[in-house]
């Protein structure tokens, strides 16, 4: 039987999601092998981003099991919501305070702390996405999280030279926000009970302020710098 509709879209979703997300974590690779012989360079960053996914899809397995929890899933969408406009206004400022070794195993030990530390929006966001199907996360943290570790540089010119490109991203991460907020098990009984069409326009509603927002704030920002 082949896989249905909705599963290559959850993996699309996932995969973008990583993928506008991820940026600061393949930097974090780049810095913790710097002083690395370039031969054992290619190792840290291979051993390293292995360790980073296996502990990715563990903290987003813990975080499936917490959403059954009433409500907790809600509280993720609405963490998510500053996570998306921060997306649209961020600047290209890379984490500078990773400690680069010159020590193979303290390198990939640096990577794994330091990708799980900074990937716990991604894990919300993927979680969110996923619908509890782990064969998703696993599949889609597969394809992505290469990409964004040989392609960072290719991935970061090309957001530069097609900004909407990022306001897709922000606006899927939005979306994938408003969803986990209204699939909500007492959420989402109640709003089905209420008024079903809520389901979906909420996070219409959710997507299109993030873009608003997040645009205003972007351009308040640049003529503030100029």
């Amino acid at each position: 039987m082949a896989p249905e509709p909705n599963f290559f879209t959850a993996v699309l979703t996932i995969i973008a999601i990583d993928l506008v997300l991820a940026g600061d974590n393949a930097v974090v690779i780049a810095l913790a092998s710097r002083n690395l012989p370039i031969h054992q360079r290619k190792r840290a960053i291979f051993w390293g981003t292995c360790g980073a996914v296996c502990v990715r899809i563990l903290m987003t397995a813990i975080a499936l099991w917490l959403m059954r929890i009433p409500f907790l899933q809600a509280v993720g969408g609405l963490v998510l919501i500053p996570v998306a406009v921060h997306l649209l206004t961020k600047k290209d400022e890379g984490p500078s305070d990773i400690e680069a070794s010159d020590n193979l195993f303290a390198a990939i030990k640096t990577i794994i702390v330091a990708d799980a530390i900074m990937g716990v929006d991604n894990v919300l966001a993927i979680a969110g996405a996923s619908h509890g199907n782990m064969l998703l996360v696993i599949f889609g943290l597969a394809v992505s999280v290469p990409i964004v570790v040989w392609g960072s540089s290719w991935l970061s010119d090309l957001m530069n030279r097609y900004p909407v490109l990022v306001y897709g991203g922000a606006g899927i991460l939005a979306w994938t926000a408003g969803s986990m907020i209204v699939h909500d098990k007492r959420i989402g009984a109640f709003l089905e009970a209420s008024w079903s069409p809520l389901l979906w326009l909420i996070p219409v509603v959710i997507t299109v302020c993030v873009l608003v927002i997040g645009k205003m704030k972007k351009e308040q920002s640049a003529i503030q710098e100029s």
